[in-house]
């Protein structure tokens, strides 16, 4: 009788090939569960930095240096026209109007910062000394402008300011009140000028200036104004000499938060400001909408984000070097 053939040998190739995969497709598996979500995590908020804020500004900046063109897209580089061309960015330091434009955007920005932290930080002081119930009620009516649409808030701040309004009667009835009758007044001025537009960048903006002095004034240390009253300071110079030194970072984190959107505001000086004195915002929405002329639109706008981020970048920095010489002191 004939012995049944014996099952042929695996081949080297065939018996290692799943032994070797099988520990590489565990590594793999190892890698992701321990760190692949962690550098996932990490990494997406600097891909979507790169996607939406390096790449779009360096298209920006390479407009910048094109040449106007009646074409679609109306710039171009090459041929007839110079590879990198200059002209944008000398007008920015020859032409009156984006000299005005840039002078009128920080002055306006300036007020409204200034008026914001007039307004925020007695509110934010006020909120770190109540109780925690009547707290929580007040950040709600803080942040409940936020849950209605910003266009709706500046539309009714048009009809408020309007020549009819109730508020503006209200107004003229107390200046004709206080002055004398030559100087009456059928209604207060207060649409297309710059008042308008600095009072809705204050209201719209003054959320920005009271979170962040609310969380900078609610991790003092209340003790150390104790002490300085049982010292004998009086309440000013407690507030002059403890609080206002120590709420100096929200003071400045919530400056940069106002200031730097309301130099580029477009929508509120379109809607109440007044179109003899633009802002830059409204010089760059004009020069690539109306006049198409894209390289110089992304020349003022290339002037305006450095003139914004240089700032921030500096308080960044020296912020961090002082948190480091602060943990270096014994």
């Amino acid at each position: 009788m004939t012995p049944p053939p014996s099952a042929s040998p695996a081949s080297p190739a065939t018996a290692t090939t799943p032994a070797a995969a099988r520990p590489a497709a565990a590594a793999g598996a190892g890698w992701f569960d321990r760190r692949g979500w962690r550098d996932v995590i990490i990494a997406a908020p600097y891909l979507w930095l790169v996607v939406f804020f390096l790449v779009p500004f360096l298209i920006v900046i390479a407009m910048s240096f094109a040449t106007r063109t009646p074409t679609a897209p109306p710039f171009g580089f090459g041929g007839e026209n110079p590879i990198l061309n200059l002209q944008g960015y000398r007008r920015l330091f020859t032409d009156d109007l984006y000299i005005r434009a840039f002078l009128t955007s920080l002055l306006n920005a300036a007020v409204a910062t200034l008026l914001c932290l007039l307004v925020g930080y007695p509110m934010a002081l006020a909120l770190t000394r109540v109780s925690p119930s009547r707290r929580n009620i007040l950040l709600m009516l803080v942040v409940l402008p936020f849950w209605t649409s910003f266009l709706l808030r500046v539309y009714a701040w048009m009809g408020l300011m309007g020549t009819n309004s109730w508020f503006n009667r209200l107004l003229t009835d107390i200046w004709n009140f206080l002055v004398p009758a030559d100087m009456a007044l059928r209604y207060v001025p207060m649409m297309n000028t710059n008042f308008a537009v600095v009072l809705v960048m204050v209201y719209t903006y003054l959320p920005f200036m009271i979170l962040p002095l609310y969380a900078s004034l609610e991790r003092l240390d209340p003790t150390l104004d104790e002490a300085a009253m049982d010292l004998g300071s009086r309440p000013a110079q407690v507030f002059r000499d403890i609080t206002l030194p120590q709420s100096v970072p929200g003071i400045i984190a919530g400056g940069l938060l106002v200031f730097i959107p309301a130099a580029g505001e477009l929508v509120i000086p379109t809607l109440v400001g007044n179109a003899g004195q633009p802002m830059i915002g409204r010089v760059i929405a004009d020069e690539f909408a109306s006049a198409r002329d894209w390289p110089m639109a992304s020349t003022v706008a290339v002037a305006l984000l450095f003139l914004m981020v240089f700032p921030m970048m500096a308080y960044t920095h020296f912020q961090a070097r002082s948190e480091e010489r602060r943990k270096d002191a014994p």
